[in-house]
């Protein structure tokens, strides 16, 4: 019974390694994207991509406030948190001269808004081919 039990956590332990080092490689495979903001905007105001993930940096340059980044839909309701795309989050606000990084965002074909709520940007337009 000692046996079965012990070859039982080994098998969940191994499940969850190769999980963990897929998850891993497929962020490695992601392409940065880095956004800049200065006080009330983006300095990049729109952006065309191909399908497929990425990896967002946001840095901010001297914004007057602690900067982030949100990602939607275009067309969605910006003001319902359920409508962003989590992922696309930066790990914690970013404080000025720092960058910070989202997860790795799938985006597929379709057209999108980033914005800042902190620094108070208009929406810009973010284009998936």
């Amino acid at each position: 019974m000692k046996k079965l039990i012990a070859l039982t956590v080994l098998a969940i332990t191994l499940t969850f390694s190769v999980q963990a080092q897929d998850t891993m490689m497929k962020d490695s495979k992601a392409t940065t994207v880095a956004l800049e903001q200065v006080k009330g905007e983006f300095i990049q105001k729109e952006l065309t991509l191909e399908e497929g993930a990425y990896v967002f940096n946001i840095t901010n340059k001297n914004a007057g406030t602690d900067v982030g980044f949100v990602l939607i839909k275009q067309g969605a309701d910006a003001s319902n948190p359920e409508n962003h795309i989590k992922e696309a989050y930066v790990s914690k606000v970013v404080a000025e001269g720092k960058t910070e990084s989202s997860q790795t965002v799938n985006l597929d074909k379709g057209v999108y808004s980033y914005f800042c709520p902190l620094n108070k940007t208009p929406q810009y337009t973010l284009t998936v081919k």
